[in-house]
């Protein structure tokens, strides 16, 4: 236990940085950190590199598309402008639409505030997931990621810890498993231990120095 204690606080320190917190995003449970949340979900879903899937997150923020009022009175052309200055390329024209379709669907069923949705789903964690993918793009990939960042702020949905962070958990020999998992950091860390674990799933030569 102690080495699997020391490896989680390497694996912290050297990659516990939120996807959210890289994008640019202060979480908060508030309606438009929330939203960039969702479009940074959608954006992580597509079979891109997760560093261009940020840089497009805060490209369309930066555009001023932080609010899914704001992202429905852009137009197409914007959306897929600021989608191809973050080199968001083979999937640029697709994801503008899915997420003027996003912005729509959470305007019409949430009025664009997504704790309506998780007052929907009465504290389950599962029926949020459930929910979420009903936004275009976010499939149950998505709305795994989605979960893994907000569970900082909807404690309802601790521990998120999907197939890809416990593949992580192998790579730097902790267990395999969300129970374990979650008594090597406290609560509102666990966030952070997420993405650390999803990072070095990704990269194997952060995962060597978080075990060497």
């Amino acid at each position: 236990m102690a080495n699997h204690d020391d490896t989680a606080r390497r694996l912290l320190d050297e990659a516990g940085r939120t996807y959210a917190d890289e994008a640019g995003i202060r979480l908060t449970d508030q309606p438009a950190p929330l939203y960039r949340l969702l479009v940074l979900s959608v954006l992580l879903s597509t079979r891109i590199k997760a560093d261009i899937a940020v840089a497009a997150a805060r490209e369309l923020a930066d555009a001023g598309m932080g609010t899914p009022k704001a992202m429905l009175e852009a137009s197409w052309q914007d959306r897929v402008d600021a989608l191809g200055r973050a080199h968001y390329k083979r999937y640029d024209e697709s994801t503008a639409t899915a997420l003027g379709d996003g912005a729509q669907l959470l305007l019409d069923e949430y009025s664009g505030d997504l704790r309506e949705l998780r007052n929907r789903a009465d504290g389950d964690p599962k029926k949020i997931r459930e929910l979420l993918t009903a936004f275009p793009r976010l499939g149950p990939v998505g709305a795994d990621i989605f979960a893994r960042e907000a569970q900082a702020v909807w404690p309802e949905l601790r521990p998120a810890l999907d197939r890809k962070t416990l593949d992580g958990a192998r790579r730097v020999g902790l267990p395999a498993d969300p129970a374990a998992l979650t008594k090597l950091t406290s609560d509102d860390r666990l966030a952070e231990l997420a993405a650390a674990l999803v990072r070095v799933a990704l990269d194997k030569k952060l995962a060597d120095a978080v075990t060497g």
